[in-house]
């Protein structure tokens, strides 16, 4: 589908079309338009129609006839049968009205006639000359189907003769299209003139005579007989009479045949002579084969009509109908029989108020709301009443009558629903109450435990956003006036949201980028619910020890007035959190984990966790722990709601608000194993809609986020090995391929796996590193490590012009080789920041490198200086050796790349050429998107692979190695 066609499709197109005996089709602009304007001029064409009609100017007429029997003339201009069909065709992706639809199918059931092969040359007389044509196979099928077009037809297109016009001019012009395509030749000039675009005068060769032998001919096709046709009526309804139960209603269906001038007439076998009686119960017997409900029927004694249960009818409706067409039974319903969508709908019996603003019910106050149910699923559908669905709800099948009116809806739902709304109003009120992940379940998936989807709630205001958006949308609100900070916009819009989640008592996923000021905004939070009560319980932060400095640094910066107190080290007690009547108390994930049972006794009002991804394995007693904690509302911060796959996603969103997803079998059940397996975009859909208004997260790409944010450059730099590098690699490559021969289970084989790929990534970095023997970096004077000189190379070079760097590697051992080394070569301090560093001493390595007299280069190993840290003062970040996970990587770049950052950042990653490097790199660049979800920590993913595909993987390749 084009680009074109998928935005011309959600808009009708503004035309009208109808076949004009004598003059094709005609096509005028669904507006009031003056005779002779150009079409273009009356009405915008839609793009793939425009050289067809755009330019055409309105010169012929066509009368309509208005349903009161007025008549009116439009002007509209002609298209002959070849650009008819072409305009056809080309309404394919519009959204089209009931007239070209109408002859849209018309045309397809054409072309699926011609494919069958019953079409036929034969004579026509047209304007006084013989014309050879094709023509259909004049047999009872085709009769019948035409027939029955011409009644279905559109009561404005219904004029006499034009639909068979149109379709004996669609048989010829398709029979020769298909002809001419195949570049079809005789030299007789009779066969030739059949593959020709358009009919020939053949001139003497045809004349009356020749004309009657080629109708007899055809004539010869097959005998002719009536056409059966069934016809079902609805059940009479007495008035006089009580309504009879649906079991004991008996529909009619009515045999008829076609008669050869196309009318329906009701069989009566006395009326019919032996062969006549004869053709119509064979066709009988093929119905009751098609449909095997018909031998069991009751029949009616004066007729050879058919009675039937409302149980078969709901069989006949379902799916007999079809089998009878496709046995070339026609089968007519009453249009009367309406078809509905029933839908269910909520509302609150609650009284809005006490929420963040009018109209808001939080989640511990809902203790009471109606079940409703509607025919359509459309916003205005009719609601049904008590009594409507008490009626509905004794009845049982897809069809069912409500005051005299029959209605169809698949698979029984408006019985079921019309059951399941009566049983939940006979429910005591608090019997009713939902917990959060049953009412967002109900609004935003197709819940299989119900009969019929929810189409709104409403009473409840904050889950009436999400019904109809997709999100919660907040109440405007100031920013704190004592908070010493000008919020940027989004920041403004994620405090309105998260105090709008603290308002219904559901938790928050504060996702934004790292940089954009997630602590900024949980500050601004704290500020504003102090404001409004300040004697609120306290806010407990719970972080990495890495950012319990930042977070001291920030709220001592932002709202000096909060009393802060910090729980780590020795010496910390929950009493002192008393006695300093905290506003905001900060500690460790290792802390809380061991003062489990101290800090749960203490009442919290907010609960925020930073860094939220170090918890997202449930079972760890940190995350534990977080869990034990009661806080009226939680709060979790973390740039990657998604580091390694959805589970991560789930234990985030169960954190904050426990229980909305499921347990993590369900969870994986229902939505990661279709995500991760086999990219359900369905399964997709339903999770963005169940976390979307739990999740904020914004991008430092948007230029509406951080417009004032510098450009980020990032470069691939390929290394080659040393002749000694790659001698060592193929060693530790032959050492692998006998370890997995002698390794048959799982177990030893990972281990082994992984112990390999660390020490390929160590000989990659440099022999040293590997040997780990103590020796110098350099040997004769040159370097063993195409990494390493490549790596000085552009530090130096970059020192030069007076820029900064941060070079990340998972290696503390390869850090510590580089500092040693680089620092006479550099002239100038290299820190090393690892997870061995103390939170005083991590504290004072930071603010020294953002010094304007810092060093000019600082080693950090991604774990220790991954996350949580403001690094401005660099505009290079190099990753000497991969960790190979998107998500991982981003978090050390954005350690540099950030608010703040007013230079150009450039980021380069260093991949040694030939090695496991380039592949994986090559393997993770493809599919990037993909392996947030499902590449597990590490590279525990590659243990998987089988022993083939992995040492294919790790081959040393001949350009590894520098000439």
């Amino acid at each position: 589908m084009t680009a074109i066609a998928v935005a011309e499709q959600h808009s009708r197109a503004p035309l009208r079309i109808r076949w004009v005996p004598g003059l094709g089709m005609a096509v005028w602009p669904d507006a009031p338009t003056e005779p002779g304007t150009v079409f273009g001029d009356a009405v915008e064409v839609p793009a793939a129609l425009t050289d067809l009609v755009s330019r055409k100017r309105l010169r012929h007429t066509v009368e309509i006839a208005g349903p009161d029997g007025t008549r009116r003339f439009l002007p509209a201009c002609g298209l002959g049968m070849a650009s008819a069909v072409e305009f056809l065709d080309r309404c394919a992706h519009l959204r089209v009205g009931g007239d070209i639809a109408y002859y849209r199918h018309l045309l397809a059931c054409v072309r699926r006639y011609i494919a069958s092969g019953a079409v036929a040359p034969s004579t026509c007389l047209v304007g006084g000359v013989y014309e050879v044509r094709w023509i259909p196979v004049p047999g009872a099928a085709w009769h019948s189907w035409l027939s029955i077009a011409q009644d279905s037809a559109p009561p404005a297109l219904a004029t006499r003769g034009a639909v068979t016009d149109f379709v004996a001019e669609a048989v010829d012009h398709e029979c020769r299209r298909l002809l001419a395509a195949a570049e079809v030749t005789s030299p007789i000039p009779l066969i030739a003139g059949l593959a020709q675009r358009a009919p020939t005068d053949l001139g003497a060769e045809i004349g009356p005579r020749s004309a009657q032998a080629w109708h007899d001919w055809v004539g010869t096709a097959g005998p002719g007989r009536p056409a059966l046709v069934m016809r079902l009526h609805v059940p009479p309804d007495e008035p006089d009479e009580p309504p009879m139960a649906p079991e004991q209603v008996r529909w009619r269906l009515e045999v008829c045949v076609r008669s050869p001038s196309g009318e329906l007439v009701p069989v009566v076998p006395h009326r019919l002579d032996a062969h006549e009686l004869d053709a119509v119960t064979t066709e009988l017997a093929t119905a009751v084969g098609a449909f095997g409900e018909l031998s069991r029927a009751e029949a009616d004694p004066h007729s050879l009509d058919y009675l039937l249960t409302t149980a078969v009818v709901d069989e006949l409706l379902a799916r007999g109908a079809a089998d009878l067409q496709a046995a070339g039974v026609n089968v007519l319903l009453p249009s009367s029989i309406a078809a509905v969508t029933p839908s269910l709908s909520i509302r609150s019996q609650q009284t809005p108020g006490g929420g963040a603003r009018p109209g808001f019910v939080g989640l511990d106050e809902i203790s009471d709301f109606e079940w409703r149910l509607a025919l359509g699923d459309a916003p205005g559908s009719r609601e049904l009443s008590s009594s409507d669905i008490e009626e509905l709800a004794q009845q049982s099948g897809d069809l069912v009558r409500l005051r005299g009116t029959w209605l169809r809806a698949e698979g029984a739902a408006l019985g079921r629903a019309a059951a399941f709304v009566a049983a939940q109003r006979a429910l005591a009120p608090g019997d009713q109450a939902p917990t959060m992940a049953d009412l967002l379940a109900l609004v935003t998936e197709r819940d299989d435990t119900l009969p019929v989807p929810v189409r709104t709630v409403s009473g409840l205001g904050w889950l009436d956003d999400i019904a109809a958006g997709g999100t919660i949308v907040p109440p405007s609100m100031p920013p704190p006036s004592r908070l010493r900070a000008e919020l940027r916009p989004y920041q403004q819009r994620g405090l309105e949201w998260l105090t709008a989640l603290g308002a219904i008592g559901a938790g928050g996923v504060l996702a934004d980028d790292m940089g954009l000021g997630k602590t900024v905004q949980v500050i601004a939070l704290l500020t504003a619910g102090r404001e409004r009560d300040p004697e609120s319980d306290p806010a407990l932060v719970v972080c990495p020890m890495s950012v319990i400095g930042n977070w001291q640094r920030e709220l001592s910066s932002f709202a000096p007035h909060l009393r802060v107190v910090v729980h780590h080290g020795t010496g910390r007690s929950t009493e002192r959190i008393a006695e300093n009547r905290a506003d905001v108390v900060l500690t460790t994930f290792a802390t809380l984990a061991r003062d489990r049972d101290s800090l749960a006794a203490l009442t919290w009002k907010e609960l925020v966790v930073d860094e939220a991804q170090h918890v997202k394995n449930v079972h760890t007693a940190a995350a534990k722990a977080l869990r034990a904690v009661s806080a009226a509302q939680r709060v979790a911060l973390t740039g990657t709601p998604v580091e390694n796959r959805l589970e991560d996603l789930r234990a985030v969103i169960d954190l904050v608000n426990p229980g909305m997803l499921g347990t993590a079998s369900k969870f994986r059940a229902r939505f990661a194993e279709p995500i991760e397996r086999d990219r359900d975009a369905r399964a997709v859909a339903r999770l963005s809609a169940v976390t979307k208004p739990f999740i904020l997260r914004r991008e430092k790409t948007d230029p509406t986020i951080a417009p004032d944010l510098p450009e980020k450059t990032e470069l691939m730099v390929r290394t080659n090995l040393s002749s000694e590098q790659a001698g060592l690699y193929q060693a530790v490559l032959n050492e692998l391929h006998e370890a997995l021969a002698d390794t048959q289970q799982s177990g030893p084989r990972r281990r082994t796996v992984l112990a390999a790929l660390t020490r390929l990534k160590q000989i990659c970095n440099h022999p040293a590193h590997y040997l780990d023997d103590g020796s110098a970096m350099l040997r004769r004077g040159r370097h063993r490590s195409g990494k390493v000189e490549l790596l000085v190379d552009v530090l130096t070079t970059l020192i030069a012009e007076g820029d900064r760097a941060l070079v990340f590697t998972q290696f503390a051992a390869f850090a510590d080789l580089l500092s040693t080394w680089l620092e006479p070569v550099l002239g100038a301090a290299v820190p090393v920041l690892h997870g061995g560093v103390t939170r005083n001493g991590r504290d004072e390595m930071v603010e020294r490198f953002a010094a304007e007299d810092g060093p000019p280069v600082l080693l950090a190993t991604l774990k220790a200086g991954g996350t949580g840290l403001n690094m401005v003062a660099a505009n290079h970040v190099i990753h000497a050796d991969r960790w190979w996970n998107p998500a991982v990587e981003d978090q050390a770049t954005d350690r540099a790349y950030r608010i703040g950052q007013t230079r150009n950042v450039q980021v380069r990653k260093f991949v040694c050429v030939g090695t496991l490097e380039e592949r994986i790199d090559e393997m993770v660049a493809a599919k990037r998107e993909l392996s947030r979800l499902t590449v597990s920590t590490g590279e525990s993913w590659l243990t998987e692979l089988d022993d083939d595909t992995l040492m294919d993987l790790l081959a040393l390749r001949e350009e590894a190695v520098a000439e």
